[in-house]
């Protein structure tokens, strides 16, 4: 009894020590991470760029020109606000502050639709940092309070 008790807590083990990939499954195919410079997301017309942050943020720091403004709660709530936008073929890009959330988000949306999905690598911060000027953000682009 002791050995099998000993073998069941070491095959635990093994499982606490597995990957986070292995608990939540495999990237699908169709999502990618990408460093594009804000001056390519702003011109890149083949990619629909949405900035999932919320509009304080957008405010504080500017947006992307060009750029959908919609917050992120869930999947079917984002890609209902999103569909209407998008051109056929064209790419679905997310960015937030610094990755962390348009990673989460991108690998929620990147399994219920047929398009290429991309997390845009470190956020407005990378942009930033980088020396990008964003643009003020309107209510054309999303923004419910500007």
């Amino acid at each position: 009894m002791h050995r099998r008790q000993m073998l069941g807590l070491m095959a635990l083990a093994g499982l606490a020590v597995a990957t986070p990939a292995a608990w939540v499954g495999a990237t699908p195919a169709n999502l990618t991470q990408e460093s594009p410079s804000g001056a390519t997301l702003a011109a890149d017309k083949a990619t629909l760029l949405v900035d999932i942050r919320s509009p304080e943020e957008w405010q504080e720091t500017g947006v992307v020109e060009g750029a959908l403004l919609v917050t992120y709660t869930d999947a079917d709530s984002f890609l209902q606000a999103v569909r209407p936008h998008l051109a056929p073929g064209q790419k679905l890009a997310l960015i937030c502050r610094s990755g962390r959330r348009s990673g989460i988000a991108s690998s929620e949306v990147a399994p219920l639709v047929d398009m290429q999905v991309v997390d845009v690598a470190g956020g407005m911060q990378r942009l930033l940092a980088e020396g990008y000027a964003p643009v003020a953000p309107t209510a054309a682009q999303g923004c419910p309070s500007c």
